[in-house]
């Protein structure tokens, strides 16, 4: 087939997304695949003429920065400066190919607009379609739908300003997590036992949009499962060698111990993988997602959040919850594609 795979974008989380999309391409490729590697916000802009078919897959994409990148950067370093977050050639490739895979990550990619887009297009692409991307991609809204399915935290969203931030500093009760209501990678999440704390992640919210979700902590064992094609994975526990499993801890290999199969008891895995599933279920998604919980001593677990493309980086967790069960990262991507396929077929 011929596999355009979309990654970078205009996102904070850009490079997470470069270094996904490499190793789907490389991968694809390995599997017989014509595969082109092309930006979502560069497009084809300086690669006139190139076939991208062809062109190698730059290896540094691979390795992610422990920093995320500077938007203002990136958009002022494209030649093309009207306001579109796709570049020039992308739409075109797309509307060739057989299948989009979707190796974005964040705003640009897990939201459900270039779902729509591809769909008014007529092309087919990997992952949830457009409705349940934009639902899973809202922190609230999805904890409305599944509130009374599966247990989570208290919570509340609110916009945080400038002339709200002493009220909101004083008023909400510790130990909070404070959450954009629409990031991934944990870029912009604060952990606050102190009110000091609490302060400068709500300052950062007011930098990152304002619309923030300020949730109940829970302490407990971090434990991620990923559904496959409607079914639960190994669950993964997430040991960090810091406090948080913060953006840095995340793509740096060694920053945190990840353990798969999860050691907990099989009850713990049986209500974990089918909390994520009801989930997975009720938003409507399709083909794959990883859903994050944390789990408390007495074995609850509570869901925080879904992610519609979880990352496929060198040291993602759906990659390895796959392998746990015998499948590798060539054949998990290869499987996404055809799950994929079959979901737009069947209008999901």
């Amino acid at each position: 087939m011929k596999i355009v795979v979309l990654a970078g974008g205009l996102s904070p989380e850009r490079n997470v997304s470069l270094s996904s999309g490499a190793m789907v391409c490389e991968a694809l490729r390995s599997q017989g695949h014509q595969t082109a590697l092309v930006d979502l916000f560069f497009g084809m802009e300086g690669r006139e003429g190139e076939d991208p078919y062809a062109a190698p897959i730059p290896q540094g994409y691979k390795k992610v920065s422990p920093q995320a990148p500077d938007l203002k950067q990136v958009r002022a370093s494209r030649k093309d400066q009207s306001p579109s977050s796709i570049g020039p050639g992308v739409l075109e490739l797309c509307a060739g190919a057989d299948v989009v895979f979707l190796a974005l990550h964040g705003s640009c990619g897990e939201d459900g607009r270039i779902q729509a887009t591809l769909d008014l297009l007529g092309v087919p692409y990997t992952g949830s379609g457009c409705l349940g991307s934009a639902i899973a991609m809202d922190k609230d809204m999805t904890k409305r739908l599944v509130a009374g399915l599966v247990t989570t935290p208290r919570w509340e969203t609110v916009t945080v300003t400038e002339e709200n931030l002493e009220e909101l500093t004083e008023n909400t009760p510790l130990p909070a997590v404070v959450k954009p209501i629409a990031s991934g990678s944990s870029i912009g999440v604060t952990i606050a036992h102190d009110k000091e704390t609490l302060r400068r992640g709500l300052e950062e919210s007011i930098r990152l949009g304002g619309r923030t979700v300020l949730e109940q902590y829970i302490k407990g064992r971090e434990i991620q499962v990923a559904v496959l094609d409607g079914k639960a994975l190994p669950s993964i526990e997430i040991i960090p060698q810091a406090d948080f499993y913060d953006y840095e801890n995340k793509y740096q290999p060694g920053a945190a111990r990840e353990v798969c199969p999860a050691e907990i008891p099989p009850e713990w895995e049986e209500k974990v993988g089918q909390a994520a599933q009801a989930v997975f279920q009720v938003i409507g998604l399709s083909v794959y997602a990883r859903a994050d919980f944390i789990v408390t001593e007495d074995g609850t677990p509570y869901f925080l959040e879904i992610n519609t493309l979880p990352g496929m980086t060198p040291t993602s967790l759906v990659p390895q919850e796959a392998a746990a069960v015998g499948i590798g990262y060539g054949e998990l991507c290869q499987r996404i594609v055809e799950a994929s396929l079959r979901a737009r077929k069947e209008g999901v």
